[in-house]
């Protein structure tokens, strides 16, 4: 949640979209064990960069968080503006391969069998 409003922060702070414009969030679950979410906004004249993680400066910090809590983040030019997107990721379980069961059964040796050639 809090990567969540820092990408929704810094589309109000750094792009147009806090200057009258909009900014769209989308959240999905790719596959199991991933859950991204996505910030569209109206665009804005610099890159999203993650800066130093100082935890006693007033700002500025925010991507570099987004970094550190999550499995990996990015963005990409989305006419007319940019979509910032930070992917979370877990382990699942990973089923055991479906084991073909071996059917035996008994069998009878006939009495006249001579036995194993020597």
């Amino acid at each position: 949640m809090t990567c969540v409003s820092e990408l929704c922060a810094n589309a109000i702070t750094h792009t147009a979209s806090g200057r009258g414009g909009v900014f769209t969030v989308e959240v999905d679950c790719p596959r199991d064990g991933i859950a991204r979410v996505a910030v569209t906004d109206d665009g804005g004249a610099s890159v999203p960069a993650a800066g130093r993680l100082d935890v006693m400066a007033e700002g500025g910090r925010g991507l570099a968080m987004v970094a550190a809590c999550t499995s990996r983040w990015g963005f990409r030019e989305a006419y007319p503006g940019r979509i910032v997107w930070a992917e979370a990721s877990w382990p699942v379980a990973v089923p055991s391969p479906r084991r073909e069961t071996v059917t035996r059964r008994a069998l009878r040796v006939p009495p006249d069998w001579p036995g194993p050639a020597a």
